[in-house]
């Protein structure tokens, strides 16, 4: 993993330098708006919505629209008069309990690993922190913003549960919050007897995102049967090899796996008698192979020779005359 950030923790007198590194990752498939027809890139362009002339990035800067919609516009300088701190100090704000904390105030986890210099006071706070049964509510500028955080161990390294503001957090105001809703004791215990039946312990690993399996299974199926859109002027270079070599081991796993399918999904078959019943045998007409056992010792023909049919009178009696 790649550090994103350098700070330190800071309790009472102690400083801790630590690296900032993403502790989660989204596993998506990540696609591009396309021309249908040919397969090329959309692209947008910057234009001012009053004069219609396209904006450079260097001459775009923030602006804040009112309700009356005029726009107060604030540049690089007016940020940077802001009061936001710089000290890229993560401050120990006070120690509470987990369970005292509404999950959705979470929004994004990162893993604090020590600097070589900050290893000892790193375990040292992280074992004190993981015995006491508490999380650290801290408070740390990142990204040109300040917000709340947790400090808690996971496997034995912190993790900076990053939140969001209370003001952030929506008030539920729905309309069958109001209603007077009668729930029979009966009902409550079926539902109740529903959830003891489903209960059981969390396990991540046994849960997958399917429709992300199934979409990239279609992706790989579409360049298994090079349904693909090369546009102009695209360079091709090595990686196309790659990618068959990919799309033919994922139609090998394919087709075996299909094939699999269908062996299981089919009935057995019942096998022929070798003889046939003797009434069948005498009703049939006389085959021109022959199908009696060869000697011992003697192979049987692999191919039986067919039987010549006999010339007509006619044509055998002017053979005895011509000889």
């Amino acid at each position: 993993m790649r550090s994103i950030w350098k700070g330190a923790v800071s309790f009472g007198l102690v400083t801790i330098p630590v690296r900032l590194y993403s502790a989660t990752e989204e596993k998506d498939v990540s696609f591009h708006q396309v021309h249908r027809e040919d397969g090329g890139r959309i692209k947008y362009k910057r234009f001012c919505s009053v004069d219609g002339q396209e904006v450079s990035y260097g001459d775009i800067a923030k602006g804040y629209e009112m309700s009356t919609g005029e726009v107060v516009v604030l540049t690089d300088e007016d940020f940077a008069d802001l009061p936001l701190t710089t000290s890229r100090n993560i401050d120990v704000l006070q120690f509470v309990p987990l369970e005292q904390v509404d999950p959705i105030f979470f929004a994004k986890s990162y893993y604090l690993a020590p600097e070589a210099a900050g290893t000892k006071p790193y375990v040292l706070l992280r074992d004190a922190l993981e015995s006491s049964g508490r999380v650290a509510l801290v408070k740390v500028a990142l990204r040109q913003r300040e917000s709340l955080a947790t400090l808690r161990v996971r496997d034995g390294v912190f993790v900076l549960e990053m939140m969001l503001w209370p003001d952030e957090v929506r008030t539920p105001d729905f309309d069958f919050l109001d209603d007077d809703v009668e729930v029979r004791p009966q009902e409550l215990a079926m539902a109740g007897s529903l959830i003891e039946t489903l209960a059981g312990d969390f396990e991540p690993g046994e849960y997958a995102d399917n429709y992300r399996a199934a979409l990239q299974t279609l992706i790989e199926a579409k360049v298994a049967g090079r349904e693909l859109v090369t546009p102009p002027g695209a360079p091709a270079g090595p990686e196309a090899v790659v990618d068959l070599m990919a799309a033919l081991r994922a139609s090998v796993d394919a087709a075996k796996s299909k094939r699999a399918q269908v062996d299981a999904a089919a009935p057995p078959v019942a096998k022929r008698p070798t003889r046939r019943p003797a009434a069948a045998a005498q009703e049939a007409p006389t085959s021109v192979t022959s199908a009696k056992k060869p000697p011992a010792g003697r192979k049987a023909a692999t191919t039986a020779k067919p039987v010549k049919p006999a010339k007509p009178a006619a044509k055998r009696a002017s053979a005895r005359r011509t000889a």
